[in-house]
């Protein structure tokens, strides 16, 4: 499976990986070759401690490095009247009748208690496409979901000041 992505996406990702690599990398070996200088390597906690971050460190260069390798770039461009990438929407749930104002962005920008919804998630493929008037259904299992109204799409363009997500 590959995700869909943006350049832009690819871009804030291979410059956080040139980051790790080429500042942070070194920076996290030393940490571990001075702390391995404090002693019993078994008892010391500063070894222990830089070794888990040069690993994080290291997972974190894998992740990006694979994602970027899959990615599957996509225009954040949508018809004018239809929800797509980038966009405001204003929702509405028929079961319980709150609103909520939601920005559809690509996985990699998702932060749901600020209303960056992914496009992959099930509110963001029930509203993808979508037209303001229109119902969607938003599917959480083989027998299970709820209806949205869409009550105003407001067209937006990608903001590169939204960071892309961490672990």
């Amino acid at each position: 499976m590959y995700d869909e992505l943006t350049q832009s996406d690819i871009d804030k990702m291979r410059e956080e990986l040139d980051y790790r690599t080429r500042v942070l990398r070194p920076q996290l070996i030393e940490d571990v070759k001075v702390a391995r200088g404090f002693g019993d390597l078994s008892e010391n906690f500063e070894y222990k401690a830089a070794k888990r971050e040069k690993n994080r460190n290291d997972s974190r260069v894998r992740y990006l490095e694979r994602m970027i390798k899959t990615a599957r770039v996509i225009s954040a461009g949508s018809a004018s009247d239809a929800a797509g990438l980038w966009d405001r929407v204003t929702i509405r749930a028929e079961d319980d009748e709150s609103e909520r104002v939601i920005t559809l962005v690509t996985t990699l920008r998702q932060n749901a208690p600020q209303g960056l919804i992914s496009k992959e998630s099930p509110v963001g493929k029930a509203v993808m496409g979508r037209r303001t008037g229109e119902r969607a259904y938003v599917k959480l299992g083989e027998d299970d979901g709820y209806w949205l109204d869409i009550l105003s799409i407001e067209k937006g363009s990608e903001d590169d000041s939204v960071p892309i997500r961490g672990y």
